[in-house]
C-alpha cells in the first residue's frame, strides 16, 4: 500500500514560557497511562472523584497523543484564522445569538466584557459529528485529522473521564457515557480559539480581565494546555489563581450539566481569562478546546440512584420537574452570553436567569 501523506501546514510558533513569579493553583495531575484497564480505572476513580469534588479541575497526562501530534493540531488550529480571507470567513459566521449554536466563526468584538470594552477573541468551531458541516476551503484538506482529533477527545479522553466520574458516585461505569453519543447530531464541539493582544486602555477598563469568570454550561470541558499563562480558576479558598502550563497535557473542568447530574457533588468550577504576564504580552494565544455536552434531549436532573448521593445528600439548582434539557440550557446560555442584560450585584457578580436557573459571571 502507498504511504499515507498528510498535507503541509504552516507552523505556529508557540509563545515562550513565562519566567515571571506566578501564584499557581494546586490543580491535581492525573496520569491516564493505565486508564484503559478496569484495574487502572479503579485506582484512578478516587483521585478523579476528589479532584472534581474539591476543585472541579484536574490536569491529565499520558492521554494517548504525542507532543508532535499535539503540535500538529495546533498548527491546523491556526489555519481558519490565517489562511481564510475575511470575505470567506463571513460566510461561516456562527448563528450563536439566533440559534444558540457555535458552529463556524465567532468574530472578535462579539461579546461585551466590561465598561464598553468588547472581546478580542476569535473562535472557529466544528460541531460533532461534523461530517455534514461545511468548512472554509483552506481547512478542508485537514478535516480527516480534525475528525480524528475529535474522536480521540471523545472516546479516549472524555469517555474515560465519564467512567471515572460514574465510579466516584458508585454508579455503573457507563452511566454518563450512555448520555454522550458521538454519531448523532449533537451539541459537543471542538473549538479553535485565538486571543489577540488588547490596548492598554482596554486593560484598564476591564481590570485586565479578557473573559469574565464563569462556569461552562456542558458536562466536561477539555482544554489542551498551551504556554500563555492566562487561565485562572477560583480556588476553594475564594482566591483567583493561575493554572500552570504542563506540556502535552489536558486541563479538565466540570460544567453546570455535570454539577446538576451529580446533585452538586462534582463542582462546576468558576474560571476566567486574564492578561498574560509581562513577558508573554504582545503574543497571540492559540488554544484547542473540546466542549462536551450530554445528548440534546437528556434532562439535567440528579442521579438519585447513586449510593454516594444517598449518603451525602443532593443539592439541586432547580426542581426536577422544572429541569431543562441539555439542548434548552446550552442554547440559552450560548445565545445570551455577552449579549444580554445582566443584573450587577454589589459584590461585582453579574446574574442572568437561563431556563429557570441563575447563571453568574464574576468580574
Amino acid at each position: 500500500m502507498p504511504a499515507v501523506t498528510i498535507p503541509p501546514v504552516a507552523h505556529y510558533d508557540p509563545t515562550p514560557g513565562t519566567k515571571e513569579e506566578i501564584d499557581y493553583a494546586a490543580v491535581p495531575i492525573i496520569d491516564f497511562a493505565k486508564v484503559g484497564t478496569p484495574e487502572g480505572r479503579a485506582a484512578l476513580a478516587p483521585q478523579v472523584r476528589d479532584a472534581m469534588r474539591t476543585y472541579g479541575f484536574m490536569c491529565i497526562v499520558n492521554h494517548g497523543l504525542t507532543q508532535a501530534q499535539n503540535e500538529r493540531m495546533v498548527d491546523i488550529a491556526n489555519v481558519p484564522f490565517t489562511e481564510v480571507p475575511e470575505e470567506e470567513q463571513a460566510q461561516f459566521i456562527s448563528k450563536t445569538k439566533e440559534l444558540g449554536e457555535w458552529k463556524g466563526y465567532k468574530p472578535r468584538q462579539y461579546w461585551h466584557v466590561d465598561n464598553g470594552v468588547r472581546d478580542q477573541i476569535q473562535h472557529y468551531a466544528t460541531v460533532r459529528p461534523a461530517f455534514g458541516q461545511q468548512h472554509p476551503r483552506a481547512l478542508q484538506p485537514f478535516l480527516p485529522e480534525v475528525h480524528g482529533f475529535m474522536e480521540h477527545n471523545h472516546f479516549n479522553v472524555l469517555h474515560q473521564i465519564l467512567r471515572l466520574l460514574a465510579l466516584g458516585l458508585e454508579l455503573p461505569e457507563e452511566t454518563f457515557v450512555e448520555r454522550h453519543h458521538f454519531d448523532v447530531e449533537g451539541l459537543t464541539f471542538l473549538r479553535f480559539a485565538k486571543y489577540y493582544p488588547r490596548t492598554d486602555d482596554d486593560e484598564v477598563k476591564t481590570k485586565n480581565v479578557w473573559m469574565k469568570g464563569h462556569t461552562d454550561s456542558g458536562t466536561i470541558s477539555l482544554l489542551w494546555s498551551q504556554p500563555v499563562v492566562a487561565l485562572q480558576i477560583m480556588t476553594p479558598d475564594g482566591k483567583w489563581r493561575h493554572v500552570k502550563h504542563v506540556p502535552n497535557s489536558i486541563i479538565v473542568n466540570a460544567g453546570d450539566a455535570m454539577e446538576m447530574f451529580s446533585g452538586g457533588f462534582y463542582k462546576a468550577t468558576i474560571h476566567r481569562v486574564v492578561q498574560p504576564p509581562i513577558d508573554q504580552r504582545g503574543f497571540t494565544r492559540l488554544g484547542l478546546l473540546y466542549f462536551a455536552y450530554a445528548d440534546a434531549d437528556v434532562k439535567l436532573v440528579p442521579c438519585t440512584d447513586s449510593p454516594v448521593l444517598q449518603r451525602v445528600g443532593i443539592t439541586r439548582k432547580v426542581e426536577d420537574k422544572d429541569a431543562p434539557t441539555m439542548q434548552m440550557y446550552s442554547s440559552m446560555r450560548a445565545s445570551m452570553y455577552g449579549n444580554s442584560e445582566v443584573e450587577r450585584k454589589a459584590d461585582g457578580v453579574d446574574e442572568q436567569i437561563v431556563s429557570g436557573l441563575v447563571v453568574r459571571h464574576y468580574n
